[in-house]
């Protein structure tokens, strides 16, 4: 008597303040409110009938929204099982994830917390996607700095005149740097024709490269990459 006393409804309390019988108490209450089920079941049904996925922006919206209208058709002595559940849900897609839906209707869910456990997983990763991709959209990333390039052949080469090969061969130290005075006057010749060497070298000493735009190399020989 105490427990329904506390819980039911201040104006109530004062209606049935003189009922000092439990099961009086009870009756009357049963009589007062047993029609309600008659009054919420249509409304209940309209809003099962109306539910759609697509509608709600989250899952978790849709979900809570679900569950609202199944505790009540279950008050009005509807039963509704994990079949209707999954149905309901498929059937409600949006008509742009029609793929989506075969695929989840492929994968056989037994039951709906499943269903949706699946598609709070799905949701997750793809807002963590979308926040990656908004803090650095693809193609942002900043290209390298012409000036931060070291392209002087005296750096850390690949080729067979740098420090490295020249310590580690010992004699052959003069064969690694004929091979590289060889193939420096090839390409000076090769850029300039009819010319002496000389002259190669004292313009290569003045002019820019015409891809990074540093001295003392040609375009041929630039390590920068190509913007």
């Amino acid at each position: 008597l105490i427990f329904l006393r506390h819980h039911i409804d201040d104006g109530l309390k004062y209606e049935y303040l003189t009922i000092e019988n439990l099961l009086e108490l009870w009756q009357n209450l049963n009589d007062r409110f047993e029609h309600l089920k008659a009054v919420v079941l249509p409304k209940t049904l309209n809003d099962w009938s109306q539910l759609q996925f697509q509608d709600f922006k989250t899952v978790s919206e849709y979900n809570s929204t679900l569950f609202k209208i199944v505790s009540q058709l279950k008050m009005c002595g509807k039963v509704i099982t994990e079949d209707m559940l999954l149905e309901k849900t498929y059937r409600t897609f949006h008509a742009s994830n029609v793929l989506l839906q075969q695929q989840y209707n492929l994968h056989g869910f037994k039951k709906y917390r499943e269903l949706i456990g699946s598609f709070l997983i799905a949701e997750q990763n793809n807002e963590l996607l979308l926040q990656n991709y908004d803090s650095r959209p693809t193609g942002s990333a900043s290209l390298p700095e012409v000036n931060a390039t070291s392209s002087h052949f005296g750096g850390r080469g690949r080729g067979r005149g740098n420090g490295r090969n020249q310590n580690f061969l010992g004699p052959h130290n003069n064969n690694s740097m004929k091979w590289q005075n060889h193939d420096t006057k090839q390409r000076q010749k090769w850029r300039n024709p009819g010319q002496s060497n000389n002259v190669g070298q004292a313009q290569s000493k003045k002019g820019n490269c015409n891809r990074c735009g540093m001295e003392d190399h040609w375009y041929r020989a630039c390590r920068t990459v190509k913007h």
